[in-house]
């Protein structure tokens, strides 16, 4: 083996050699850097701050939140994309922007799958459909029969084109018989607070970002999309009890790395996420935030997302989603 490929299996197995004058440290040998698809304060923002600091103190390095929102997630995509393939810039993915935005957006084609290579799956949560305070329904019965007598009128936000909020509002117009407005932000944390001060009427969202307004009573809870209740809000009706059996949505949130980032960097990552996962208290913080942490290692998110690819495609051609 010639020099210049000892070094780069050396450097790529985070090793030094003998009878080299360049020795690399272990990985990670610098701060990495976590980047989110999203603006602050929704749940892939959450899952990258849930991992953020335990995964760092196991890997003996500050990791860094990036928050990088904007183009239906290929701002995010396409800087991971480009980094350098050493581990030490990863992408916290948000499924919409994964499997669906490709079939609605051209800012997708910025970047492709096969540029990020699947780490770890992280979070699972279904959505939660809410409304603000001042709306006058209380059930989904009450806003399907609201907005046939107001076509249009009614305003639900989304983290983006394309983003499983977009879809799932869709899926509701086509099985409701309802017309909605859509209005895309650049991710929860703008929608949210939008929401709040009743500048859109209604949205559809993972749980972590609107649990706390909703037991405040700020925001309306009125179904799951999920095939179950949450435990953590027993009394909101999955859409199925609600007379909607076929509005079934989940988002899943997981980690990426560039495409040519070694195996052994991405199975360390990887077996070092399935610990943190593993305990009590990163459980526990992700069923009160009504997700689940549902860890996939590398083979197992490819052949998962390859299948999401494929389901939410038909949806989106189903539903004729269009980017705005």
């Amino acid at each position: 083996m010639n020099t210049t490929r000892r070094t780069t299996l050396a450097l790529a197995l985070g090793l030094g050699f003998s009878g080299a004058t360049l020795a690399q440290a272990p990985y990670p040998s610098k701060p990495v850097t976590l980047i989110v698809p999203t603006a602050p304060g929704g749940t892939t923002d959450l899952a990258a701050r849930m991992l953020a600091d335990p995964l760092g103190k196991a890997l003996g390095q500050t990791i860094v939140v990036d928050n990088r929102g904007g183009a239906s997630g290929a701002i995010a995509a396409v800087a991971v994309k480009r980094a350098e393939a050493d581990g030490h810039t990863l992408l916290m993915q948000y499924s919409g922007y994964h499997v669906i935005t490709p079939h609605v957006s051209k800012q997708a084609a910025q970047w492709e799958q096969k540029d990020l290579q699947p780490v770890a799956n992280v979070l699972n949560a279904p959505q939660v459909i809410v409304v603000r305070e001042g709306l006058p329904v209380r059930t989904m019965a009450e806003l399907i029969a609201y907005a046939k007598k107001n076509p249009g009128k009614l305003t639900y936000a989304s983290s983006g084109n394309g983003s499983l909020q977009h879809v799932t509002g869709a899926m509701l117009e086509q099985q409701a018989g309802i017309q909605l407005t859509h209005v895309p932000y650049k991710g929860t944390g703008p929608a949210l607070q939008d929401l709040l001060g009743a500048q859109v009427d209604m949205t559809f969202g993972t749980p972590p970002p609107y649990m706390q307004h909703i037991q405040s009573g700020k925001l309306v809870a009125l179904a799951v999309t999920g095939k179950q209740r949450l435990g953590s809000l027993p009394n909101v009706p999955t859409a199925a009890e609600a007379g909607l059996p076929k509005l079934d949505a989940t988002s899943w949130f997981a980690v990426f790395a560039p495409a040519a980032t070694p195996k052994p960097v991405v199975d360390k990552l990887s077996a070092e996420i399935a610990k943190l996962m593993a305990t009590p208290a990163f459980q526990q913080k992700a069923a009160e935030q009504g997700a689940s942490a549902d860890y996939l290692n590398p083979q197992q998110l490819g052949d998962y997302v390859k299948t999401e690819y494929t389901r939410w495609g038909a949806v989106v051609k189903t539903s004729k989603i269009e980017a705005d």
